[in-house]
């Protein structure tokens, strides 16, 4: 639903626009997001939109989030990729107690955090809370972040702690960014501008309080951005990142089109039979894959709005429709990439940056294909090994 917040935020970031543009070089360059603009997005309140509105946060619905990421995405992927995780990771809020989501998210109206799911660290228990060592890759955003997070196994007489369903306990550890420190590792071909770079910490103390298990802990937010199937959530804000530049890519080839002259020829680019069916089969690709998502995420927000629990199904398709409209997004890109030629090669082209960034985010663990191979065997009626769906 568009609220008055919501619509004035979405025309506050198109605003933004501008001043992402002008920043792009800079950021290829550094290989992060500037600190200017991520205190500008900040400001905007793009990173509170999914902190609660007890804490101060906007708690926006999921659709609005989404075209909120799509709509930065569309003009830089990378910026587009900080802004999500800079958002979502207000998700985390909802499995503290109020008191430790005052201290992370209530006391600074721009907090920005960042961290990552896959459990690289390792935490011994030990008088309130756990000694914490690791090193976490692809923590986007970490050099504007004033709180890092990363997942660690808990570990006891030398061996991993067991679940009842025999997978290793773990947590997510919130530590302040300055209990860290950040590799420089992120040299990479797309979404360059993320500064994705490793963080590590030694022997850092993190009270039990900080030490959530995101995803099954108890949720301390009764809200349907919280109660959402919350892997779902994270799959489909990275696809919004993905189908945003396809409209981004998509719109600048069909200006290029309309100065650009084919070779040797006074016949502008528009006019071959090739290039119109290659607009077409993009807005297709991109219009079906999107609205498989956002039909989807509908149908399961009126689930969770209703106060009625979400199924292994509803899951499924969540995480499906993300794959799907990501590698829709991919291949409308890829045509578009190939329509423009050697329009395209230039850094100044945002059909190039975009065609690399979308091709990271192909590869990101919650949208790769192998996650279309764990929705079929639920849609098939098997019990998936898979415990993050």
């Amino acid at each position: 639903m568009l609220t008055a917040e919501t619509t004035a935020l979405l025309e506050a970031t198109r605003a933004l626009g501008p001043h992402i543009r002008a920043q792009i070089a800079q950021m290829e360059a550094d290989r992060r997001l500037p600190p200017e603009l991520a205190q500008a997005m900040a400001e905007i309140g793009i990173f509170r939109v999914m902190i609660p509105k007890s804490l101060g946060g906007l708690e926006m619905d999921l659709i609005p989030a989404l075209h909120l990421f799509e709509t930065v995405a569309q003009i830089d992927g990378s910026a587009g990729w900080c802004a999500m995780i800079g958002a979502t990771g207000g998700t985390t809020s909802a499995f503290l107690t109020d008191e430790v989501a005052r201290e992370i998210y209530g006391n600074n109206p721009n907090v920005i955090t960042a961290g990552a799911i896959a459990p690289n660290g390792k935490a011994q228990p030990i008088a309130g809370g756990y000694r914490v060592t690791g090193r976490w890759p692809f923590n986007s955003g970490c050099q504007h972040s004033q709180w890092l997070m990363g997942t660690s196994v808990i570990f006891e007489n030398g061996e991993p702690r067991k679940l009842p369903n025999g997978y290793p306990e773990t947590r997510m550890m919130i530590f302040p960014a300055s209990d860290a420190e950040i590799l420089d590792t992120w040299s990479v071909s797309g979404l360059r501008g993320s500064g994705s770079h490793d963080i590590a910490v030694q022997d850092v103390f993190v009270p039990e309080e900080r030490a959530v298990a995101y995803g099954s802990g108890t949720r301390y937010q009764s809200g349907p951005l919280y109660t959402f199937p919350i892997f779902g959530l994270l799959a489909v804000s990275v696809a919004s990142v993905a189908t945003g530049m396809a409209r981004g890519a998509i719109d600048t080839f069909i200006e290029l089109a309309k100065t650009k002259h084919l070779t040797g020829s006074r016949r502008l680019i528009n006019q071959r039979s090739v290039v119109q069916l290659q607009v077409a089969q993009a807005e297709a690709l991109l219009r079906a894959g999107r609205a498989f998502m956002f039909e989807t995420v509908q149908e399961v927000w009126d689930t969770v709005v209703a106060g009625e629990k979400t199924t292994q199904h509803d899951k499924a398709l969540i995480r499906l429709s993300a794959c799907h409209a990501t590698t829709a997004s991919a291949q409308a890109i890829d045509l578009m990439y190939q329509a423009a030629g050697t329009g395209a090669i230039w850094d100044s082209s945002p059909i190039q940056r975009h065609f690399r960034d979308v091709h990271m985010i192909t590869q990101h663990a919650v949208v790769a294909s192998p996650i279309s191979e764990v929705a079929g065997k639920v849609l098939l009626g098997l019990k998936p090994e898979f415990p993050m769906l």
